[in-house]
């Protein structure tokens, strides 16, 4: 899909996202400066009274944001925001979704998602971007 022909109700094609591993956060820890123990360190978890180590909400945002990305060129987007629901477990393997919700003056308001194989919404998002 084009952006240029975008209409309302379209749906962005979908982002699966490979399973998160402890590789994965351990990299994106030192890529992002955040060491938050909870996301890298089991014992950190297990005296959040938590099973496992979880994702960061930022890696899960950028995720989401590669939805819009596949979508239209970076410049475009004029707007984006973010909510966690949900924690996004060890192991998950999350699917990204973006659907267009309204469009007005040459720009569209997108409504994104992130949810997990058993359908637990991890991130709702919404994101304005220019398809004049």
């Amino acid at each position: 899909m084009s952006f240029q022909n975008a209409k309302v109700g379209d749906e962005l094609p979908p982002l699966n996202i490979a399973r998160i591993s402890r590789t994965l956060l351990a990299m994106f820890a030192g890529a992002s400066g955040d060491h938050q123990p909870t996301h890298i360190d089991i014992d950190a978890a297990h005296a959040k009274g938590r099973d496992d180590v979880i994702a960061h909400g930022m890696l899960s945002m950028a995720y989401l944001s590669r939805v819009l990305l596949e979508f239209v060129p970076q410049e475009r987007i004029r707007s984006y925001n973010a909510r966690f629901v949900a924690i996004t477990p060890i192991y998950a393997e999350p699917t990204c979704t973006g659907k267009i919700v309204a469009i007005e003056n040459g720009l569209a308001t997108i409504d994104l998602t992130m949810t997990l194989a058993d359908g637990t919404t991890v991130v709702r998002g919404e994101a304005v971007v220019d398809i004049a």
